[in-house]
């Protein structure tokens, strides 16, 4: 649906960077985590996670390095600053303020009334 694309568009880079506050990830684990965390629900394809990792850097909120392993491919993997913990922080405060004013217009008063 447009409007669940639109939900998330709008939140991509706080769901990174709650994943890369628990553990630093190369981009496809960063996608898979997000997956496995949302019960298949959310998806974020190449074309959406690496514009958003890299402003996430370019914001200073997350800082990647390269691991090249023998036999592999190099990596980035993205480890999140002490800017961007607190970003996550500011974001999260801001999302349960608004969850909890949603949940307040969105309730119906009619059945909470005695009949």
């Amino acid at each position: 649906m447009a409007e669940d694309r639109d939900l998330l568009r709008g939140n991509i880079p706080t769901i990174i960077l709650a994943v890369v506050n628990e553990a630093p990830l190369h981009g496809l684990a960063i996608a898979r985590e997000i997956n496995q965390r949302s019960n298949n629900v959310l998806h974020l394809k190449q074309g959406t996670l690496y514009p958003a990792l890299h402003a996430l850097e370019r914001d200073g909120w997350i800082c990647g390095e390269w691991e090249i392993l023998e036999g592999e491919r190099p990596r980035k993997i993205y480890t999140i600053t002490s800017a961007g913990a607190a970003e996550l922080e500011r974001r999260m405060r801001v999302w349960n303020q608004f969850a909890a004013a949603m949940e307040s217009v969105t309730r119906s008063k009619r059945h909470e009334q005695p009949a």
